[in-house]
């Protein structure tokens, strides 16, 4: 998942799908791109998956600031990150990633008034759920370039429609919900769900959560 995010980041940053299809149609294209070193990195969530990304982010040469839906500073600090408000990371993030549960909390976590407050070249990058997001509100920062571009890989309705105005839009990277499709991921969740029901049998139950949808 961690992995994923990075690699969206680079991918509406770098611009990659677009450079991709214009050399595949014979074209040399010749345009500034967004370098991520130097750069501020936003990671709202410090679970496994957050403090994953800010340490990937760090490695590449970005400031890392964090903000946890628990308050929980001391995860952010263990990784390197600074611990920012909200509101802080918004208007300073030149890219911002979601890694927190979706929450009645959380629901719509980014909406008109969080866009307007980030830059117009900030990225969003979204592998945590749709739903954490306004997506009206997106298709607008979108349209309006209120933001540079989004890389996304969860979405309000899965699969998306063939008319889904996402599809139309040039600076947005899509991945159909597949962050976690690898076979390490898969073998490590088998062993730890079989883990977790021994654990239950022997009285002595993990705290292992299925978070309802």
């Amino acid at each position: 998942m961690a992995e994923h995010a990075l690699t969206l980041m680079l991918a509406v940053a770098r611009r990659v799908p677009a450079l991709d299809q214009a050399m595949r149609r014979g074209q040399w294209p010749r345009e500034l791109l967004t370098q991520l070193l130097g750069k501020t990195l936003g990671v709202f969530g410090f679970g496994t998956i957050g403090s994953r990304v800010a340490t990937l982010g760090k490695a590449i040469g970005m400031d890392v600031l964090g903000w946890s839906a628990r308050g929980d500073e001391k995860r952010a600090r263990a990784v390197g990150a600074r611990p920012a408000s909200k509101d802080e990371i918004l208007r300073e993030a030149d890219v911002l990633t979601l890694h927190v549960r979706l929450e009645p909390e959380t629901r719509g976590l980014l909406g008109r008034k969080e866009f307007a407050l980030m830059k117009p070249t900030a990225i969003l990058i979204n592998t945590g759920r749709g739903a954490l997001v306004d997506r009206e509100a997106l298709l607008e920062a979108l349209r309006e370039r209120k933001i540079l571009g989004a890389g996304l890989d969860v979405f309000h309705e899965e699969p998306l429609k063939p008319d889904d105005p996402l599809l139309t839009l040039p600076n947005v990277v899509l991945t159909p919900h597949i962050a976690g499709q690898t076979p390490e991921v898969i073998h490590d969740g088998l062993l730890r769900a079989v883990q977790n029901v021994e654990n239950f049998l022997k009285g002595s139950p993990t705290d292992v959560v299925v978070q309802p949808a």
